[in-house]
């Protein structure tokens, strides 16, 4: 269907998305396995290693004698598949008629490329297939840069015209109802796997479109594959689980690409079945696995300039859906009012994400929120507020290594005159680095025996696993 990615490929054509294999598969064709290899690499001009002006010239002929050519409303009524196959007959006739000269793996990469910007989006196609890849940045039409193992590289990508790029700009915010043009010119979407989607277009975006999407993995990942990472100790990520089993509110605070939403979504895998949980995002892009969740997602304001739903808006209106946990993808304004006070009125488990560099600087940023959305209130009423609702601040962050470790574990205990109070459980420790510059360090306890929480585990029969978990973290660390 029109402005979708195909869901499977026929097996001939090797370039097409569900069937694209991973690099080292050698049994596609060896001049695309060789070019999609190259779109990994950094490299010093895009024009000179990756296909020839001739290509492009003779792709945007056949392509413009293609759209002559077929019937859109047509085509539209098939399935992903089926308008594929007709889309490549077509093509080929075309080519045949012009009498265009191709070697057999240049007109494989011809047909995949025209289908994939009939179908799909167009040379994103390769780099969404991708499972490997965290981030993809457009830079207009000329350069394209992707983020792999924490590092950001420069690729081979290139589109068109920034007319194209704005095509596929506007075909996937349009899948979720929402528009950019001139008149809207900044837009936030989601593409059907929930990858996060940023556009900026002409005239803000002076070099032409840009387009920002943070994928997500296609396999959900757990604190279990966390710890295989590196990311959090087997004892720290026990813990974890025990503060999501037993309903501690969690702030998770962090950087931006530090890893927020991915250990919020492994927080909430232990969450129980029969609770209703109620989530609010600007871009939905959790992935709850429970059965009893209700999604709501905000509204830009229409052509007019109304209508729009704002996360203060969602977050009010969710606390009347009888929630038994509220999860905001991103605090970032006058919300957090709202979400502390859900916390501290019967909405325990409560959690949400926001950009802060340490635990101590969410709080600042929390009482900050809340002070620019109009609320006049005392700042010892505020934190006071915030001291009552947060129970666990978890505190990630990417590295200059590019690794991601959740850095601290840290409890809200209270005040002591107008200072909020806190205690690590957990903190990571750099100890150096190796001689390929990757960092070395430590997740060690801080040897809190009896956390602020304890009352609750013990309510929730979970005090002699945190209590196993807290003794082998500090024999651990005692070494």
């Amino acid at each position: 269907m029109f402005g979708k990615r195909g869901s499977e490929a026929k097996p001939a054509s090797p370039r097409s998305k569900a069937a694209a294999p991973a690099p080292s598969s050698a049994a596609a064709a060896p001049a695309k396995s060789e070019h999609v290899e190259q779109n990994y690499e950094p490299v010093a001009d895009t024009r000179d290693q990756g296909r020839s002006e001739q290509y492009f010239d003779i792709k945007t002929s056949v392509f413009g004698a293609l759209i002559e050519t077929i019937d859109l409303a047509q085509m539209a009524r098939l399935d992903s598949d089926s308008a594929r196959e007709e889309i490549r007959d077509i093509v080929s006739e075309i080519i045949a008629l012009k009498n265009i000269v191709l070697s057999i793996a240049e007109q494989e990469d011809l047909l995949d490329d025209i289908c994939n910007d009939v179908l799909g989006y167009g040379p994103l196609e390769p780099l969404l297939a991708r499972d490997d890849i965290a981030d993809i940045m457009v830079n207009g039409a000329e350069k394209t840069y992707i983020e792999t193992s924490g590092k950001v590289f420069l690729t081979n990508v290139r589109f068109r015209d920034n007319g194209q790029l704005m095509n596929i700009c506007q075909r996937i915010v349009s899948q979720v109802g929402r528009r950019v043009d001139e008149s809207s010119p900044i837009c936030d979407a989601r593409l059907p796997d929930g990858s996060r989607v940023n556009v900026i277009a002409p005239p803000l975006a002076i070099d032409g479109p840009t387009l920002t999407i943070r994928k997500f993995k296609k396999d959900k990942l757990t604190l279990d594959q966390l710890v295989k990472f590196g990311s959090i100790s087997p004892e720290g990520a026990q813990i974890l689980k025990i503060i999501g089993k037993v309903r501690c509110n969690v702030v998770i605070s962090g950087g931006t690409g530090s890893g927020k939403t991915t250990l919020l979504n492994c927080m909430t895998n232990y969450i129980e079945n029969d609770e209703r949980i109620v989530t609010c995002e600007d871009a939905a892009e959790l992935q709850l696995q429970q059965p009893h969740v209700v999604r709501l997602e905000t509204r830009p304001p229409n052509l007019e300039g109304e209508g729009q739903i704002t996360m203060t808006d969602l977050v009010k209106n969710c606390l009347r859906m009888r929630p038994e946990r509220i999860i905001v993808g991103e605090v970032r304004g006058f919300e957090a009012f709202d979400l502390l006070q859900a916390m501290n009125t019967g909405h325990d488990g409560s959690m949400g994400t926001l950009h802060a560099n340490s635990p101590r600087e969410a709080l600042s940023r929390l009482e900050a929120m809340i002070t620019m959305g109009g609320f006049n209130l005392p700042a010892r009423t505020i934190r006071e507020m915030i001291v009552g609702s947060v129970d666990v601040i978890i505190q990630a962050s990417r590295l200059r290594d590019g690794s991601r470790r959740i850095t601290h574990v840290t409890e809200v205990l209270g005040m002591e005159g107008d200072v909020i109070t806190t205690q690590d459980l957990f903190v990571y420790e750099i100890k150096g680095e190796d001689a390929n510059g990757n960092l070395i360090g430590q997740h060690r306890s801080t040897g809190i025996g009896r956390p602020n929480f304890w009352e609750r585990a013990r309510y929730y029969n979970e005090e002699s696993n945190l209590a196993a978990a807290l003794d082998a973290a500090s024999e651990k660390s005692a070494y």
